[in-house]
């Protein structure tokens, strides 16, 4: 995912590490340690300030993106964790998982809000509207759903 300036790209990858990269000629890459498997998902706040990412360990993690990248954990999901999504003001970040739920997390308070069930197998994607009142959400039971937030 490009940050919202451009100037940096976060990319994800089996090998648990986040990289953040500046986009610039002969400039540093950044790993940041903290996933115990696989990194499925990172997507910058609409501000840049954050950064979130979701594995295969069950977890999403924010991160600030700079050269030090301290995160905090967020655990609520009980498989891998396979997107992450930030409402277009930044406030709220949508998780879907192997669980077969979609969670919705505060980014203010850093909380769990709320889940939202009703597929019957695992959660691909979900993303929130533009205007942040909805939330797509497609799944592996070939079915895709629009909830209302």
């Amino acid at each position: 995912d490009f940050s919202p300036s451009g100037k940096q790209l976060a990319t994800a990858s089996w090998d648990t590490f986040l990289m953040l990269w500046n986009c610039k000629p002969q400039a540093r890459a950044f790993r940041f340690v903290g996933h115990k498997d696989v990194v499925t998902s990172v997507q910058f706040s609409p501000h840049g300030n954050l950064l979130a990412s979701a594995s295969r360990d069950r977890t999403v993690r924010l991160w600030i993106p700079d050269k030090r990248g301290k995160s905090s954990e967020f655990k609520a999901h009980t498989a891998p964790v396979r997107s992450v999504d930030f409402s277009a003001d930044g406030q709220f970040l949508a998780t879907a998982s192997e669980d077969k739920s979609i969670k919705v997390w505060n980014m203010f308070r850093q909380r769990f809000l709320y889940s939202l069930y009703r597929h019957t197998h695992w959660v691909r994607c979900a993303k929130f509207s533009p205007d942040g009142r909805l939330i797509v959400s497609c799944s592996e039971d070939k079915t895709i759903k629009i909830w209302d937030t």
